[in-house]
């Protein structure tokens, strides 16, 4: 069903953005891929081939995404996995600060709506966006509270827009520990942690995640749902 229809990646690039490029690819699709790196955009084109292009983009300057999607072809699909993980000061109370929480809430959650706002006028009235969260939404651990609501925010937004925006389909995908870049700092120890308990005692790859946004995709009767895939930790 992915077959010649084209799709936007936000973060496409790396971790579960690529894997879902990797995947809508070999479905047959085209893939428009965005990252603030020119030059892991262009690695990336390299290793996905002819069905791929892409562009860098600052998520953090509303100019920078308008400029990404005028120059962008028209599409069916949009999918928004860009992260920021920067180490934030993210602790509310008395070491509180409203600068960083800013910071962190302008890619995670600000981008969605102003990637709306620019790329709605080329997706396909019958398309569909897919978002990302994240399993604190539903688990908060200690000091989380700032990524807690951020990825909250970002699953009721998500049904606001699954209304607003009808008939274009509104999802999103909610990973807990998914073996990427991001998390190859982390000490084994750290990553034994977070999985102790869970019904698969594992991270996940990037390639399991991606079969949820595929699956939004091609679900023309799913929205405003959210997709968690997380090797059931949150029954742990």
């Amino acid at each position: 069903m992915l077959a010649d229809q084209t799709i936007v990646l936000l973060g496409g690039s790396s971790g579960i953005g690529l894997a879902v490029a990797r995947a809508a690819v070999a479905a047959g699709a085209k893939v428009h891929i965005g990252s603030s790196n020119a030059d892991r955009v262009a690695a990336a084109c390299e290793t996905l081939g002819a069905q791929a292009s892409g562009a860098a983009i600052d998520l953090t300057e509303e100019a920078s995404i308008a400029e990404f999607f005028a120059a962008a072809p028209t599409f069916d699909h949009l999918v928004h996995s860009a992260g920021e993980w920067k180490r934030r000061r993210n602790i509310a109370g008395a070491d509180f600060d409203l600068a960083d929480a800013q910071a962190a809430y302008q890619i995670r959650f600000w981008s969605i709506l102003l990637a709306v706002k620019h790329g709605l006028p080329k997706l396909a009235p019958g398309g569909s966006i897919t978002l990302t969260s994240g399993t604190l939404a539903h688990r908060p651990s200690k000091g989380s509270a700032m990524s807690t609501a951020m990825m909250g925010g970002v699953e009721h937004l998500a049904r606001g827009l699954a209304v607003d925006l009808a008939p274009i389909r509104v999802n999103v995908v909610t990973p807990g520990l998914i073996a990427t870049d991001a998390w190859a700092k982390l000490p084994a120890e750290a990553i034994d942690a977070m999985i102790a308990g869970q019904p698969l005692p594992r991270p996940g790859v990037p390639a399991e995640v991606a079969e949820a946004y595929l699956y939004f995709m091609r679900a023309g009767y799913t929205t405003g749902q959210v997709s968690i895939v997380d090797g059931g930790g949150l029954y742990r």
